[in-house]
């Protein structure tokens, strides 16, 4: 984060309005796919998990630690700071999860049959329109909740290191794409309009940028070795909650055991080899 020029920020902010934008994607997906073949989205997750995971532990929390030893000299207390930021992330996210109804929670993964159920067979239907209105309404808050702090560490990532902000928006935008699936499908069957739904994934996804700009101009006054050890461990905590949480149950419940870890494996070797053609160039 010590390149503050005008360039790189607009870079860091662009990257982070692709990230948001994949919910639009999935909600046009959502109303234009007949067939659903879900072993790409399940290696695609895969993927996600893969790419986060690795760049946290390999890349993330060394940059954390090492900002702490410039401060304190230390290696231990380095060592025992990154650790308390990283759980930190962990438990803000977990936060953040607690705080928001299992039910329109984008954490808790739904299967294809749940999802399918969101569809009003007929008039006589339980399922009233005003509730799937609410649900995707409700689910679209949630998201946006969630994408907040996703959006400052893809900012964060991509002023230190451009190559390792693209590769984790690559990885946010992945899985904001079944989300944004989540936030139109209720609204469209509910409503039966494709714009209004359409708009409503769309804002969600918004929530990416606005952390980016908010985290930026909180930090920027207290910019320093202690700020950048704080930022990078608690970017990694948020990181590996999204992973474990969220996107390994998800490449499970669309595919199987084999193309997870396909995805995973994928990801991680893409990640590898990106890093060292940065550190190369």
């Amino acid at each position: 984060m010590h390149d503050l020029s005008l360039e790189t920020i607009l870079f860091a902010f662009m990257l982070t309005l692709f990230a948001g934008f994949a919910t639009s994607i999935g909600a046009l997906l959502a109303f234009f796919s007949k067939s659903k073949n879900y072993t790409i989205l399940s290696i695609g997750m895969g993927f996600s998990a893969g790419v986060m995971i690795y760049v946290s532990f390999m890349e993330i929390l060394p940059k954390s630690k090492n900002s702490f030893i410039e401060l304190y000299s230390s290696e231990i207390t380095a060592e025992i700071l990154t650790l308390v930021a990283f759980f930190a992330g962990i438990a803000i996210s977990a936060v953040i999860d607690y705080l928001i109804p299992e039910d329109v929670n984008p954490h808790e993964t739904k299967s294809n049959s749940e999802l399918l159920e969101l569809k009003p067979q007929t008039k006589s239907s339980i399922i009233s329109d005003s509730a799937l209105k609410r649900t995707g309404v409700f689910t679209a808050l949630a998201i946006g909740i969630h994408n907040f702090p996703e959006g400052f560490a893809t900012f964060a990532a991509a002023l230190e290191n451009p190559t390792l902000g693209i590769a984790i928006a690559v990885a946010i935008a992945i899985h904001n794409i079944p989300e944004g699936m989540a936030v139109s499908l209720p609204i469209y069957h509910a409503t039966g309009n494709k714009k209004s739904a359409f708009w409503y994934a769309t804002l969600s996804g918004l929530a990416e940028p606005l952390g980016a700009i908010v985290g930026f101009f909180i930090l920027l006054p207290f910019m320093g070795e202690a700020t950048l050890g704080i930022t990078f461990g608690v970017v990694a905590g948020i990181m590996i909650y999204i992973s474990f949480d969220e996107l390994l149950p998800a490449a499970r419940v669309y595919g199987n055991a084999h193309t997870t870890i396909a995805g995973i494996t994928f990801g991680m070797l893409i990640m590898a080899i990106s890093l060292i053609g940065f550190k190369l160039v």
